[in-house]
C-alpha cells in the first residue's frame, strides 16, 4: 500500500477538507462536497478530521484518504489521533493513511507513542501511519519509532515552535527535516500560496497538503480585509 500511495500523490497536493464544531462549514455532507471541488480541481488526495467526514469523503472520491480524528483530552496538549481509541477508530475507516501527532508532548491517559504505533501497526498492517512532527529531532524520532511518513504539520503550532512558519529562511525547516530522515515527507502546516507549495516540492518534499488557503472561507475573507484595511 505504501507504494501505492505514494505513487498517487508524489509531487501532487492533498486538500485537507476540515471543519470544526464552532467553524460555519461544519458538515460531513459539506466536506465530501469540499473533498468533490479539490478533485475535480486536480487533488491527488484529501486529508479528513473524524469518522463520518472520511466515511462521507470516501463515498464520494476516489484519491486516497489521510484520516485524523481531533480529540481534546484536558491532561494533554496532543490532540491529533491522540490515543489508541482515536487511531483505532480512524484505521476501521479504511483509509489508506492514518496520521497523529508525532511530537515528544505528553499524551492524553498517559500512553506512549511507541506504543501506541506498536499496536497499530500489528492489528492494521496494511495501513501507513504517518507523523505530525514539529521539530527535526521528532521527525528522525518518527523514522526510528516506525512511522511510514512524516508531516510538517505542527511546525509552528507547538510551544516549543510558536511563531515560526515552514516558509521562513527559505523553508530551512523542511530542509533540516530533509537531511534527517529517509521517510518520504509530507509538506503541511502554512502552505498558503501555489508558490509556497511548488517550493516544498523542489526542495524535495514528497506532496504538500493546503488546509486553510482552499477549504476556510473565513480564513480566506480575512486576508482580504486585513489587506484591505492596511
Amino acid at each position: 500500500m505504501a507504494n501505492s500511495f505514494l505513487e498517487k500523490v508524489r509531487g501532487k497536493l492533498i486538500v485537507s477538507c476540515q471543519a470544526l464544531p464552532e467553524e460555519p462549514l461544519h458538515s460531513s455532507f459539506i466536506m465530501s462536497k469540499m473533498a468533490i471541488a479539490a478533485v475535480e480541481g486536480g487533488a491527488a488526495g484529501i486529508r479528513s478530521n473524524s469518522v463520518a467526514d472520511i466515511q462521507a469523503i470516501r463515498e464520494v472520491v476516489s484519491v486516497p484518504v489521510i484520516g485524523i480524528i481531533k480529540e481534546v483530552y484536558p491532561d494533554s496538549p496532543v490532540f491529533i489521533t491522540p490515543t489508541i481509541k482515536e487511531v483505532i477508530a480512524a484505521c476501521e475507516t479504511g483509509v489508506e493513511v492514518v496520521a497523529m501527532d508525532g511530537t515528544n508532548r505528553k499524551r492524553p491517559n498517559g500512553e506512549d507513542l511507541a506504543t501506541i504505533l506498536q499496536q497499530a501497526k500489528s492489528k492494521f498492517p496494511d495501513t501507513l501511519f504517518m507523523a505530525d512532527i514539529a521539530t527535526v529531532e521528532e521527525a528522525a524520532m518518527a523514522e526510528q519509532l516506525g512511522f511510514d511518513i512524516v508531516a510538517t504539520t505542527l511546525h509552528g503550532y507547538t510551544e516549543q515552535t510558536k511563531g515560526h512558519n515552514i516558509a521562513e529562511a527559505n523553508f530551512q525547516f523542511l530542509k533540516e527535516v530533509l537531511q534527517v530522515t529517509a521517510l518520504p515527507v509530507i509538506v503541511e502546516g502554512k502552505i498558503d500560496t501555489p508558490e509556497k507549495a511548488r517550493t516544498a516540492l523542489e526542495l524535495g518534499g514528497t506532496s504538500v497538503v493546503v488546509g486553510g488557503a482552499i477549504t476556510r472561507p473565513q480564513e480566506i475573507t480575512a486576508r482580504f480585509i486585513s489587506k484591505l484595511n492596511s
